[in-house]
């Protein structure tokens, strides 16, 4: 296993799980093996937006074969418990799963392992970052005062638990009118990138708010399948070259030791 980058942030509703899905999608792109991890266990939405309806196979040895989709191999709290009802499990069936599917997923050799982590700083959270052997945290957070109060919550979380920031994130940073070209800052801008400086974490880019990043989502087709000229393909590419550099340096810091999940 390579690098295990896990995608956090303070509070729902800030796109978390559509960066980590879009992430892992152009890091494939950009030639490494990917695999996703989603562990939101209480809003797996990572199927949906990847277009998969399908459960993952039990082979023989009580191992489970991953589903692959656009060049990542995925697996989901999602494939266990598929339609509208809600999961209602307890903290230690929510670590067994997770551990399982660290442990008994045949992930084969990756270079990027992206989790989707649960939003906020509870209890499930926790436990997630300490069965994980993460290389290193992304935060996202909107622009808002709100979302960056419960950012900066998380950042502090992962520093006491010793987890390395690879860095922040900005989501929803601006919205471009399609029809005049007039760009409105509708969560203010530019908060993430002041955060990041304020409590010296590297800054990794904004991410426009755009209605079609969340049309491809929903269509199972995120928006960087249409390559770097897509629909905000640029700032997800960039934002994704920004996370290989920091992933660099803090393997290189580590003496860029290889991670045993199983």
């Amino acid at each position: 296993m390579g690098a295990i980058i896990a995608v956090g942030s303070g509070k729902g509703g800030v796109g978390k799980t559509t960066l980590a899905v879009n992430l892992a999608i152009v890091l494939s792109k950009l030639g490494y093996k990917v695999g996703l991890l989603d562990a939101d266990v209480y809003g797996p939405n990572v199927p949906l937006m990847l277009g998969i309806n399908a459960q993952p196979k039990v082979l023989g040895d009580n191992r489970i074969e991953p589903l692959e989709a656009h060049g990542l191999k995925v697996i989901s709290v999602g494939f266990l418990n598929p339609g509208d009802k809600p999961l209602i499990w307890r903290g230690p069936m929510l670590h067994s799963i997770i551990k399982q599917f660290l442990g008994s997923v045949v992930w084969g050799q990756l270079d990027y392992l992206v989790v989707d982590l649960p939003p906020g700083t509870g209890d499930v959270a926790l436990s997630l970052i300490q069965t994980v052997p993460l290389t290193g945290a992304i935060v996202v957070s909107t622009p808002s005062d709100v979302s960056l109060q419960d950012a900066r919550k998380a950042i502090e979380m992962f520093r006491q638990m010793k987890v390395d920031l690879v860095g922040m994130v900005e989501n929803m940073s601006y919205f471009v009118c399609p029809k005049c070209n007039h760009q409105t800052d509708i969560f203010s801008r530019g908060g993430a990138e002041k955060t990041a400086v304020q409590f010296g974490v590297a800054y990794l880019g904004e991410v426009q708010l755009d209605p079609d990043i969340r049309k491809a989502s929903d269509s199972g087709r995120p928006t960087v399948l249409a390559g770097e000229g897509s629909s905000s393909g640029k700032s997800l590419y960039d934002f994704a070259r920004k996370v290989v550099t920091r992933v660099d340096e803090i393997k290189a810091n580590a003496g860029d030791s290889i991670i045993q999940i199983q």
